[in-house]
């Protein structure tokens, strides 16, 4: 049963986030709590750097797409550097906001304004670059709005994958000094936290996990959806499913090695969901392995849910992730799992193994082994299906409204730029 949060006083959310609202795990998992947040009779809007994406058609009427306008890029360096005034921050802003700063400072005067004009009661940011324009546009517009900011992903893998991008090296102590204004912080899954906490230097303490809204009600109805594609049609060879973007992080380059070893040994098919810059190296592993007429990329797809429900095996090869959502809903499906023991998410999801083996990052030997192993003793998918819920909307839109709207001390207090105190009333 789910608590009834804010529903007897209609608050104004604002949830920001960048770019667009592109298919991505960030983009899905905002328009989630959005609609739930409206739902429950709050006004909502989702503020945007582009209105933009797949998912837009997809925003019910019931909630307001803000377009930020772009600034010169100047302009959003020089109030970055005015919010920052007489901190320690302060020091190491100059070199964060050096040569080609984040696309989000030029959005950050915009992003003011539309605080001093609607005043929301609270906003809740996802992203660093975002989560640091949120905390410096409050300060710069003066209004007692809850900021929130979450992280998605862990933080030193995104510093050590941009790391030719120098200035990326000195984000955690920017982070380390604005984050604790924040009313709270916020972080997708308990390894995201801790790596926060390390990489950042912000006590434990002060971060609270809440899972990603990823169950939604309408998941299992949009899983039994008409699939139409042959590969799924009776007395086929089992298909292995893959999804997310073409890029490094989601490694697909071990998940077709892998995939070349299990069609060495039995029949199978292989198919990845997604779009993304590495695509033409992966048809071109896929060709150089000798099993090109068996993988198949199609591309991005609204609607994953009926390939999850008919697919033998969902494997998620990632390097690294915040709080996997496709694992998640391949679970609410009923499919048979795989996954990299990557930082972070998959061992809290799977339960450090009990709902699907967890393999070693990178190696598709073991990957292979672990898929194999899946096939020839094919879980109950029901279990896999109840271990999900705990991953439901109603219940991260009930924690998310607890920590956006729950402690209105600052309100109280009036606004004075002072770090916050945190969801459990604990001083920052």
């Amino acid at each position: 049963m789910t608590e009834d949060l804010g529903r007897d006083v209609m608050k104004h959310i604002a949830l920001f986030f960048t770019p667009s609202l592109a298919g991505g795990g960030v983009a899905r998992s905002m328009l989630n709590l959005a609609n739930a947040f409206s739902e429950r009779g709050h006004r909502v809007d989702l503020v945007l750097r582009q209105v933009a994406g797949p998912y837009l058609d997809q925003v019910p009427a019931t909630v307001n797409v803000v377009g930020l306008k772009a600034s010169p890029g100047w302009l959003g360096r020089v109030r970055a550097l005015s919010a920052q005034y007489n901190d320690f921050g302060a020091l190491l802003l100059p070199v964060l906001l050096a040569y080609k700063p984040s696309r989000t400072l030029r959005y950050l005067p915009d992003l003011v304004r539309y605080l001093r004009h609607e005043k929301p009661a609270a906003l809740l940011s996802a992203k660093p670059y975002a989560n640091l324009a949120a905390l410096w546009a409050r300060r710069l517009a003066g209004v007692p709005t809850r900021v929130v900011v979450s992280e998605r992903t862990s933080l030193s893998h995104e510093v050590t994958q941009r790391s030719k991008r120098w200035k990326w090296r000195f984000l955690p102590p920017v982070i380390r000094c604005v984050y604790p204004w924040a009313d709270a912080i916020v972080a997708v899954s308990n390894g995201v936290a801790d790596d926060l906490s390390l990489t950042a230097g912000i006590p434990r303490e002060r971060i609270t996990t809440i899972y990603n809204p990823v169950v939604m009600p309408e998941l299992h109805e949009k899983a039994r959806a008409a699939l139409n594609h042959p590969w799924f049609a009776p007395g086929t060879p089992p298909v292995l499913l893959g999804a997310g973007r073409l890029v490094a992080q989601k490694d697909f380059t071990t998940l077709i090695k892998a995939f070349a070893r299990v069609r060495a040994v039995r029949p199978a098919r292989l198919m990845i969901l997604g779009e993304g810059e590495q695509r033409g190296s992966l048809e071109g592993l896929a060709r150089e392995l000798g099993v090109s007429a068996d993988v198949t990329l199609p591309g991005f797809v609204l609607n994953p849910f009926p390939y999850m429900a008919r697919a033998s095996v969902f494997v998620l090869s990632s390097a690294w992730e915040g709080l996997p959502g496709v694992l998640i809903q391949a679970l609410a499906c009923g499919c048979p799992v795989v996954s990299t023991d990557c930082p972070s998410g998959p061992v809290e999801i799977l339960e450090n193994g009990k709902y699907g083996p967890l393999v070693p990052v990178g190696d598709d030997e073991v990957l292979a082994q672990a898929i194999l192993s899946v096939l020839n003793t094919l879980p109950d998918r029901d279990r896999l299906r109840a271990q999900a819920a705990m991953f439901s909307m109603a219940r991260a839109a009930d924690q998310y409204l607890k920590v956006l709207l729950g402690n209105q001390e600052r309100e109280e207090r009036g606004y004075t730029g002072r770090p916050a105190r945190d969801a459990t009333g604990s001083a920052s």
